[in-house]
C-alpha cells in the first residue's frame, strides 16, 4: 500500500494558501457533487469561523469575517490543491446562535445544516469552533448530538477553542479540560489567530484527514 509523507507544518500551509472559492449554495441540492475530501468548519455566529479559515489559508479576506454576526446564510465551499487541482474542500457553513437573526432564517439555516452534516457523502471532518471563553454552549451541544452517529462511524471531528489568547494559561488549560470531558473525550485544541496559537497544529490536521488513504 503506498503511504503518504506526513507533511512539515510550512508545507501544510502552503497547501492551505491554495484556498480559493469555488461555490456558495443556499440549499444543499445546490450544492455539486464532489469525490474530494471535505471538511466543515461549523460554529456560532461570534466563535471567530471566518478568521480562522483566512487565518489557516493565510488570506485575509478569502472568508467573509462580517461585523454583523448571522450575515452568512449560505455554504461557502473553497478549493484547495496545487496548479489548479483540487484534492480537497473546506465548507464554511452559517454561523448560527445570533439573536438578532429573524427565528424563520434561523430555522432554515439549522435544518440545511442538520442535512449538510448527515448527508453529506463526501464529508471527511467537521470543525466547530467555539469561543474559548464559553466553551461548548446549548447549541454546540445540539449541532454535536447532529452529528454524533457519523463521528461514531468514523467521521473527524475537532473542536477548536478560538479567542484562546483572551485567556491565562491555566483559564486555557481549564476550558481544554472541560472540552474534552464535553465531547466525552474527543479532540480539543486551542487557537489563537492573533498569536498563531495553535495554527500549525490545525494545518497538519487537516492535510492529515484529507489525504490519509481511504477506508476499505
Amino acid at each position: 500500500m503506498t503511504t503518504i509523507n506526513a507533511p512539515t507544518a510550512a508545507q501544510a500551509l502552503a497547501w492551505l494558501h491554495t484556498a480559493r472559492f469555488l461555490t456558495e449554495a443556499p440549499q444543499l441540492q445546490n450544492l455539486p457533487t464532489l469525490d474530494v475530501p471535505e471538511i466543515a468548519f461549523v460554529g456560532r455566529s461570534n466563535a471567530g469561523k471566518s478568521t480562522c479559515i483566512n487565518t489557516l489559508a493565510q488570506q485575509r479576506q478569502l472568508a467573509f469575517a462580517s461585523k454583523m454576526p448571522g450575515r452568512t446564510q449560505s455554504i461557502v465551499l473553497f478549493a484547495l490543491g496545487k496548479q489548479g487541482a483540487t484534492d480537497a474542500v473546506l465548507a464554511d457553513l452559517p454561523g448560527y446562535g445570533y439573536a438578532a437573526v429573524p427565528q424563520a432564517a434561523k430555522r432554515r439555516w439549522q435544518q440545511v445544516m442538520a442535512n449538510y452534516l448527515v448527508s453529506r457523502p463526501n464529508l471527511r471532518a467537521v470543525v466547530m469552533l467555539c469561543d474559548a471563553r464559553l466553551g461548548l454552549t446549548e447549541l454546540d451541544q445540539a449541532l454535536l448530538d447532529i452529528i454524533r452517529p457519523r463521528v461514531e462511524q468514523g467521521l473527524n471531528f475537532l473542536v477548536l477553542l478560538t479567542k484562546a489568547d483572551k485567556l491565562s494559561r491555566p483559564e486555557q488549560t481549564k476550558a481544554l479540560s472541560i472540552a474534552r470531558l464535553q465531547t466525552h473525550g474527543g479532540d480539543a485544541m486551542l487557537f489563537s489567530a492573533l498569536k498563531r496559537q495553535g495554527v500549525e497544529a490545525v494545518a497538519q490536521r487537516l492535510w492529515d484527514w484529507t489525504h490519509a488513504p481511504a477506508s476499505a
